[in-house]
């Protein structure tokens, strides 16, 4: 069938392939920003920096302390996430009880700041990730090769955002963390710490932007402007997903990223927008997103 549109059956599943690897990126940023604006109702942008931070992180710890890739998994989002609780502390706690925008032109300022700094010290030129050699080669499955890295990479993925899901929508954690945003006196009334819960939380969401970072360096390059180049598309997926929808930001992701490697196939030129096209068309049939309530 693909024979007679013209395209090799190679090159679509490659470019599927590709939309998924995305997809994997964008659903694994989405859902942190998801539960850092569902949980806490603030609009982070600096989301993207701190996923540029996670692969940042890898680098110096395989370059300066010998850290191989499957310690930085574990290292990465600790130290990264440990950041974000002194910026939740220090900044973003006084702003809970203001309007979002306050905290989106807070989160802005400090994504230019963090990316400024590592532009200063590193520059934009990239710097290369290996590997780990057990991920190293590829399977061939007779209609495709499937790289083992980028397969381990959408696996990975799936996995995390499941586990989240489940923690937060099936686990007594999960109730108390939305009961804590919806009721906090009360919560307290029961014996539990509600802003340590909210700094954890906020910590959290950080932490995976950063474990997605250290799953992209050794894919892309680990360059300082990494970060804005992904954050403008993942808050569209967002937005399309439903702002604070766990789920919606899951399944978004990974759908809009087989959208866009498909457009790549079809109609290269619209793969840059097509993400912006559908988040239109979603504001204008249902302003909630695709997963989201209405208020």
């Amino acid at each position: 069938m693909f024979e007679l549109l013209g395209i090799p059956p190679q090159a679509l599943f490659g470019q599927l392939l590709l939309g998924l690897i995305n997809g994997s990126f964008y659903a694994l940023l989405s859902l942190g920003l998801a539960i850092i604006f569902g949980l806490l109702n603030i609009i982070n942008f600096t989301h993207g920096a701190q996923y540029m931070m996670g692969a940042f992180v890898a680098w110096m710890l395989l370059n300066y302390a010998g850290v191989p890739y499957w310690g930085a998994l574990f290292l990465v989002p600790v130290i990264v996430g440990a950041t974000g609780v002194v910026l939740e502390r220090v900044f973003i706690s006084r702003l809970y009880h203001l309007d979002h925008l306050y905290g989106l032109l807070l989160t802005f300022g400090l994504a230019l700041i963090i990316t400024g700094i590592f532009r200063n010290q590193y520059g934009i030129s990239g710097l290369p990730y290996a590997m780990p050699k057990q991920l190293t080669g590829g399977q061939n499955l007779g209609f495709m090769f499937l790289p083992n890295y980028r397969g381990w990479v959408v696996v990975v993925s799936v996995v995390v955002c499941l586990a989240t899901w489940f923690v937060i929508e099936k686990t007594r954690l999960g109730a108390y963390l939305r009961a804590a945003t919806e009721n906090p006196t009360m919560v307290g009334a029961f014996g539990i710490n509600v802003p340590r819960l909210i700094t954890l939380t906020y910590g959290f969401g950080v932490g995976l932007a950063a474990f997605a970072g250290v799953l992209a360096a050794p894919i892309y390059s680990v360059n300082p402007n990494m970060g804005a180049d992904v954050i403008i598309v993942v808050f569209a997926v967002v937005v399309i997903g439903g702002m604070g929808s766990i789920l919606g930001s899951i399944l978004t992701g990974f759908g809009l990223g087989l959208v866009e490697g498909l457009t790549r196939v079809f109609y290269p030129e619209g793969s840059a927008v097509v993400i912006f096209v559908i988040m239109a068309i979603v504001l204008l049939v249902k302003p909630a997103g695709l997963f989201g309530r209405e208020v």
